[in-house]
């Protein structure tokens, strides 16, 4: 009965919109995108086979761009200057939690170096998996422990800011809504320049071709204003969802098997991530919650929606997560070419 595509992705809908829906009735932070992750993943997880169209995943990380793009503003340029230093650790704190993960890995858990080093690259998924199948690792251990290192760190995260009394920001409290019209040339060029993106091979393309046009039109005042509320919670939905998806055809055997060492080595990037978290928000005067979802080492599009959910400075949260993307990409290759020994 499910076997369609149409029906899959019908299926994956429902479950996905009727979380986001559940915990957002009993006001769980970031409810949508954590309440649509959960209730996909528990269906995959049962045997579930999910999906989603390509063109849906992306319009879903386009409106989260563009919507982070709308923290854009004249009077913000003039703070990216000051974010220097908030950027440089952000690096190290990279660096820091690759290292650590990767040792967790494989000395507590058994796995060997390459495979070991792309289940620890914070956010990089595609990157990670294209070097796995290429014959660096064992491409399913690593399929596994990035999934389970984004849902655990999108389940948790939010949670976590409400245990430790961290409070939401304020960003968005004032914004005003995007009209139809400019909405749509936002999206529409947004998805253009997402398209160009994609075809460099560059990691999030829909996420950072809309936060790209979104930000270039507020900066010079051609718009102003978000998307509706209607929409980011679509795309909040779909963004969630995706995290279901991905565990769909993966046996429920190896995620329970590599369940210990997920949680582990997630909570050992998440604390070091607390820590150079804390120490800038300490130096800079930086909202911690905003600084440390920033760092989160978790899904780029995952971890921004979170901060855009949370209400937090989209741009600030925007422009590190870009960087972390940027630094990846560079590090990863890096460490697998030289691979050093502890």
């Amino acid at each position: 009965m499910f076997d369609h595509p149409v029906s899959r992705s019908l299926v994956t809908l429902i479950a996905g919109t009727t979380g986001a829906a559940a915990l957002s009735l009993v006001g769980f932070p970031a409810a949508p995108l954590v309440g649509a992750a959960l209730a996909t993943t528990a269906l995959a997880w049962g045997g579930m086979r999910l999906s989603l169209p390509n063109r849906l995943r992306d319009a879903g990380f386009l409106v989260i761009g563009v919507s982070l793009g709308s923290g854009f503003r004249n009077e913000l340029l003039g703070q990216i200057g000051g974010w220097g230093l908030s950027l440089l650790v952000l690096c190290l704190s990279i660096y820091a939690t690759v290292v650590i993960s990767r040792f967790v890995l494989m000395r507590w858990y058994g796995q060997d170096r390459e495979t070991a080093l792309l289940a620890s690259a914070p956010g990089t998924l595609s990157l990670a998996l294209s070097m796995a199948v290429s014959g660096r690792g064992d491409a399913t251990t690593v399929l596994v422990l990035q999934c389970m290192r984004l849902l655990i760190l999108s389940a948790v995260l939010p949670l976590g800011m409400v245990l430790l009394g961290v409070e939401a920001g304020n960003a968005g409290a004032a914004a005003n809504r995007l009209d139809p019209l400019p909405l749509i040339g936002v999206l529409a060029v947004g998805a253009l320049v997402s398209w160009l993106i994609a075809r460099r091979g560059f990691p999030a393309a829909y996420l950072l071709g809309g936060l790209l046009v979104s930000a270039v039109s507020h900066v010079s005042d051609l718009v102003h204003g978000t998307p509706p509320a209607w929409l980011l919670f679509a795309g909040f939905c779909v963004t969630g969802s995706v995290m279901g998806v991905r565990f769909t055809g993966l046996k429920l055997a190896d995620i329970l098997r590599f369940l210990k060492a997920s949680a582990t080595s997630v909570g050992a990037a998440a604390l070091i991530s607390m820590g150079f978290a804390a120490a800038v928000a300490a130096v800079t005067g930086l909202p911690f919650g905003q600084v440390w979802v920033a760092y989160a080492p978790g899904g780029v599009e995952a971890m921004a929606a979170i901060g855009l959910a949370l209400d937090f400075d989209g741009a600030y949260v925007a422009l590190h997560h870009l960087c972390r993307i940027a630094f990846l990409m560079a590090l990863i290759p890096w460490m697998a070419r030289k691979q050093p020994r502890f």
